[in-house]
């Protein structure tokens, strides 16, 4: 079964979710201060949350989420087929 092996690879999901968040706070037209302001935080933890430099909490995405007027969603996917099973589109 695939594993995450290094921390570069939670990093690189880090670095992704990050990059999905500064794209929608500017597309709303927020500094990251403002954004910060709005979830109860300071601009440096938003610009450590948005390089992939800090771990987001889930509380922490739920405020990010909700001060951007975003839905959250978390979903498991297969990274692999089960013989007589799951699908590609399948959730666990």
């Amino acid at each position: 079964m695939p594993r995450f092996r290094t921390r570069d690879e939670f990093g690189d999901v880090y670095r992704s979710l990050g990059e999905r968040i500064a794209e929608e706070r500017v597309r709303r037209g927020l500094s990251q201060r403002e954004l910060a302001e709005l979830t109860g935080t300071t601009q440096s933890a938003v610009s450590r949350l948005e390089g992939g430099g800090r771990v987001p909490r889930l509380d922490t995405l739920l405020r990010v989420a909700n001060a951007l007027d975003c839905t959250l969603e978390l979903r498991f996917r297969p990274r692999t087929t089960i013989e007589g099973g799951a699908t590609d589109d399948a959730e666990c």
